[in-house]
């Protein structure tokens, strides 16, 4: 092996199985190497293709300058042309035996031919290795080092080695999708459902007589936490972003816990003359009352990040719209423009510029309703009025879909109003029908 840019930027000496022909030639050479380089002998070849040249690093591994997973450390005249930023975030951790970027570059060699090697290096592969490192560096974990070293070991298996591994699935691949995706919720289900089950059968103890114990109860809770775990599988559930889910995916999980609520009762209805424990059957009544509050109960563990944000964004709206902090604005049209516009408006930095103070439209069925958000204060003729009693100085023109002669009656009532337009319909007028042409990308 050659020197090599460490954790820290110490430099060190990398262990590898020798590939080349010891001579001057291999040591003045190119630091990268191309599939046709000479200098490779023909065994070589063969440790190269199957990766065994790289086991003796499993020695730098275990001293401690190098891990299992990490950046796969550099030359240090490599290492030089990174931008200072990069190198800084990359040298922080140890760099490894393995890495997403040496996965997906692990035919690099293929790429490159002798006659231009660094240059095509330097400027086709290198800023992109860089990236996946800088994202790696950023997104670590255990769970995604375990990912790595699994797609490491599929890419050195013969008839999987030319199989395009998906970027996206080495950073959150199986693995991490099983524990963070299906184990944490099963084990939040299954904590839910047992203190359901428990909760509902001691009140249904004082109406009537239940003879399961405690043990009985919990296996009940850990059969019903799998059953359930197993239909939001089949149903895609666990692959949904609770933080951002729809009402759609809320009802597909309602249908989720009526699947296995009706296939508890079937159970436990045969159960009652086929006898398959030594347990009475329950009471269907329980079981649903149980399903019940656990419905309720893991609804809110699933949408609690959503409902304390909404919580938080009302109590922001509130306080600023009693501090009259942001410029107050008003937006004209309450239709999908409009709500495009405030939800634009209430993100990021463009939230503390502007208070909405509401939205104007003309159609009776919207007038003091509350739309996204807002409430429709008016039509288009009671512009001047909000603007002087709200103190509102931005109107957000959002209305695309009108006749010429409505759009100038609007316009006329905007500028009467006094306050400042923007003209937000062109630039959502622009983005729909660009939307609707074909897409016509420049040549290379």
């Amino acid at each position: 092996g050659g020197r090599r840019v460490g954790r820290y930027g110490v430099e060190f000496k990398i262990l590898k199985f020798r590939t080349m022909n010891e001579d001057p030639r291999g040591a003045a050479g190119p630091r990268v190497t191309a599939k046709d380089d000479k200098r490779i002998t023909s065994l070589g070849r063969w440790l190269r293709d199957t990766k065994l040249n790289e086991l003796p690093q499993l020695w730098n591994v275990l001293i401690g300058e190098m891990s299992l997973v990490g950046p796969r450390p550099e030359d240090p005249e490599i290492v030089a042309t990174w931008p200072e930023e990069a190198r800084r975030e990359i040298l922080s951790v140890r760099p490894g035996i393995t890495s997403p970027a040496s996965v997906l570059y692990r035919s690099e060699e293929d790429l490159l031919s002798a006659d231009n090697v660094m240059d095509t290096y330097l400027r086709d592969i290198l800023p992109d290795k860089l990236r996946l490192d800088l994202l790696y560096v950023r997104h670590r974990s255990l769970l995604k080092d375990f990912d790595i070293l699994a797609w490491t070991f599929l890419a050195l298996i013969p008839l999987l080695r030319q199989s395009r591994i998906p970027e996206g699935r080495l950073f959150a691949g199986p693995i991490y999708q099983i524990f963070r995706r299906n184990l944490s919720w099963f084990f939040l289900d299954l904590a839910v459902n047992f203190l359901s089950i428990v909760l509902v059968a001691s009140a249904w103890r004082v109406f009537a007589v239940i003879n399961w114990g405690l043990l009985p109860l919990t296996l009940l809770a850990l059969a019903l936490s799998s059953l359930f775990s197993l239909v939001n599988f089949v149903l895609g559930l666990d692959r949904v972003y609770w933080s951002r889910a729809t009402a759609e995916d809320g009802l597909a999980f309602v249908m989720s816990n009526l699947l296995t609520v009706l296939v508890l009762i079937l159970v436990n209805t045969a159960r009652a003359t086929r006898k398959w424990l030594p347990l009475p059957p329950l009471p269907n009544g329980m079981l649903i009352f149980s399903a019940v509050v656990a419905l309720f109960a893991s609804l809110f563990l699933r949408y609690r990040l959503r409902l304390v944000a909404s919580i938080a964004n009302r109590w922001l709206d509130w306080r600023k719209s009693r501090s009259n902090f942001g410029e107050r604005a008003l937006i004209l049209g309450a239709g999908e423009g409009g709500q495009i516009v405030r939800w634009l408006l209430t993100r990021g930095s463009l939230r503390q510029a502007f208070t909405v103070i509401g939205m104007v439209d003309d159609d009776p069925a919207k007038q003091g309703m509350r739309i996204g958000g807002s409430r429709v204060l008016g039509g288009v003729s009671d512009l001047p009025d909000l603007v002087r009693t709200r103190d509102v100085g931005l109107i957000l023109f959002a209305i695309t879909n009108l006749t010429p002669e409505a759009h100038y009656r609007a316009i006329q009532i905007c500028r009467r109003a006094g306050a400042r337009v923007v003209f937000m319909n062109d630039i959502l007028g622009t983005v729909r029908s660009r939307l609707a042409q074909p897409l016509d990308l420049p040549g290379p």
